[in-house]
Parts: structure tokens; sequence; C-alpha cells
């Protein structure tokens, strides 16, 4: 027979990403077929020493290129869109200047970042030189930058990509983005928690955790700032989203157990290019990556990082065997240079094979 390791391990990696990574607090959700276990360190509000509770909404940055992903599959699917489209077909003109060509992109390769557009997150100073950030606006930034290699001959992890997929989603159906997520997704599953955020709403609805951050100040006494009000219109399609633990179970179990996109739309989701510069031992599909564990074990599933709050959903590829962690804050300290240390951690000792019992 085989046994798995007992979760008593896994909380305390949870209690040491507080008490020597320094984070404010974490939380860990696993499922495992029919079983569930959740567990949580530190405080979702350092000021009232509230706890961690599985039912808080937090933002989950870059997870959103997967609910984005998948809207743009599912038209695909309806034959409303090809993914070989070019960008031109649909935004005529909007990827244009300093060497950017929409004509020479397909919609492939905006989801599987080989477009080389530029990312206009890599213009901080440009970003928050305005006051309010529309989608067009985002792209103007990216368009007043050189392309960082030519479209499909290289891999490059670009915001700007998504933001462009959004505006596709809206072109293609005639509604709003946060509509079609809706409507596609967060109400068939009952995904209550999970929601893109209207505009410039800065709030996230109750309840949820306060969001800290030390605005990517490497510093261990660098000042911490609570980001909890946070305006997320520059990250839109790129990373606005807000969800749960439970949600992103849900969501991620039906994507990754092909019940959400028919099998050829599903096939095109999970063909890999290697990614570069990015997170090491990751390949990256379309709106989704995989990660590949130092016991050869291999998951998939999605990061996201924005001021405040970093997490990680992945999982086996059946979608029967998942993790969602998250922190309330954006970096880590000892042993871990960032959350993502702590994330592949917790992946680690998660997914590593069970050890084999000897005779009763």
């Amino acid at each position: 027979m085989t046994q798995r390791h007992p979760r008593t391990t896994l909380q305390r990696l949870l209690d040491r990403a507080v008490t020597e990574g320094g984070v404010p607090g974490i939380v860990a959700e696993i499922r495992e077929g029919r079983g569930r276990w959740f567990g949580s360190a530190g405080v979702a509000d350092t000021e009232t020493g509230r706890e961690r509770a599985p039912q808080e909404r937090f933002r989950i940055g870059s997870t959103t290129k997967t609910f984005v992903a998948t809207v743009i599959l599912q038209l695909a699917a309806e034959h409303r869109l090809s993914l070989d489209d070019t960008v031109d077909e649909w935004l005529p003109g909007r990827v244009r200047g300093h060497g950017h060509d929409g004509g020479k992109i397909s919609i492939r390769r905006l989801l599987d970042h080989t477009s080389g557009i530029f990312s206009y997150t890599e213009d901080p100073e440009m970003v928050n030189s305005h006051e309010s950030h529309t989608p067009d606006l985002l792209v103007d930034i990216a368009m007043a930058h050189p392309p960082a290699f030519e479209p499909g001959t290289d891999w490059g992890y670009s915001n700007t990509n998504y933001i462009l997929a959004g505006l596709l989603v809206e072109r293609v159906t005639g509604q709003g983005l946060a509509d079609q997520i809706a409507q596609r997704i967060t109400r068939p599953l009952g995904l209550d928690g999970t929601y893109l955020p209207s505009g410039a709403d800065p709030t996230i609805q109750e309840p949820h955790p306060r969001h800290y951050t030390k605005l990517l100040d490497p510093a261990p006494d660098a000042e911490i700032h609570d980001a909890t009000e946070l305006d997320s219109s520059m990250f839109w399609a790129a990373g606005s989203m807000i969800s749960t633990t439970g949600d992103l179970h849900r969501f991620f179990s039906e994507l990754l157990g092909g019940r959400l996109l028919p099998p050829a739309q599903q096939g095109e989701m999970f063909t890999t290019v290697p990614t570069k510069n990015w997170i090491p031992d990751t390949a990256y599909g379309l709106g989704i990556s995989s990660v590949t564990l130092p016991c050869g074990a291999t998951v998939w599933g999605m990061g996201g990082a924005i001021f405040g709050s970093w997490s990680y959903t992945y999982g086996t590829r059946d979608g029967e065997h998942m993790a969602v962690i998250e922190v309330n804050g954006d970096w880590a300290n000892g042993p871990w240079d960032d959350p993502i240390g702590i994330f592949t951690d917790v992946l680690r000792m998660e997914f590593r094979p069970p050890k084999t019992a000897g005779p009763a």
C-alpha cells in the first residue's frame, strides 16, 4: 500500500511562511478526489489580528489570463473566430508602430506569449503617469516601444497580449469582457466569489483579507503599504480578477477535467511552448502553464501576482488533485526570495510520489 505524507507537515510549512518568511498571512486548500484540506497561518488583518478564512476573496493577478483564454477558446469552438486569425482582422490598425504589425500576429500568439509585443508593464513610469487606465491606453503605451522579437521566433511574457485578447472578446461578442466571463464561466459553475471588477472600482467584495505590499522594494525592512483598495484597471484582462480558494478549485478542476472546452480546443490550450526568463521549469500553453517539480511530476494551472496578493493554482492534468495557495503580501524573507518559493515548496510537498509502506 502507499501512504501520502500527513498534512501536518504542510501546516508546518504554512506556519514557517509567516514566522520565517514574514508574510502577513497564507492560506492553502488541497482537494484530492472527494477529500478537502484547508490550512492557514498568520492574519487577514495585521491591525485586528483577524485570522485567514476559507471563504475570503482576494485578487488573483495573472490567473485572470486563464479565464480570458477559456472564453476565447469557447468562441473558437463556436466558430466565431479562429486562433489563426490575425489581430488586424478583429482590431484593425490597433497593433502598429515602432515595428509592431498586427497583420503578422495571430490570436494564438497572443495567448501563448509568442507575439513579441512589448509588455506595457515594462514601462511603469508611463503607466503610473495616468490617473485612469483604459485598455486602449495600455496598448498605446506598448506601441510606443519596439517589439521584443519577431512574432513566433521567441517567447516573452507580455501583459499587452491579454489586454488585446480582452478587446478581441469584446469586439467578437459585442459585450463587455466581465459579462462574457460571467455568462460563460462564473455563473454556470456557481463561482459566487469570482468576478472581474468594473472599471476603476478599487474595492473587494466582503469577506476579504487586507492586501499588503512593499511596492517591489526587496529590502527586508521596506515599508509596508495597505493595497486593499486598488484601482486594478491598469491590469484588466491581464490580471484584475478576484476569486476565492474554493472557486479556483472548481474552475481549474472543470477546466483540466475537460468540461469547459471541447477536445479540439482543450488540445490547443494544453499545447505548450518553453518559457524564457519566467518561472523555472515551466512551459506555457494558451493561458495555462505547467511546472515540472524536482520529483519529476508535472502540475498544471496558473499563478498570479499583483500588489498585495500572490497566488498559485496547480494540480494534476485531470484536475482530480489540486492545490490553491495565496498570501496577502507580495514578499517573502528568510529561506525564500518571494512567495513563489513558498508556493513551490507546497507543490513539492503535495505532489511528490507517496511513500510505499512495508508489510503490515
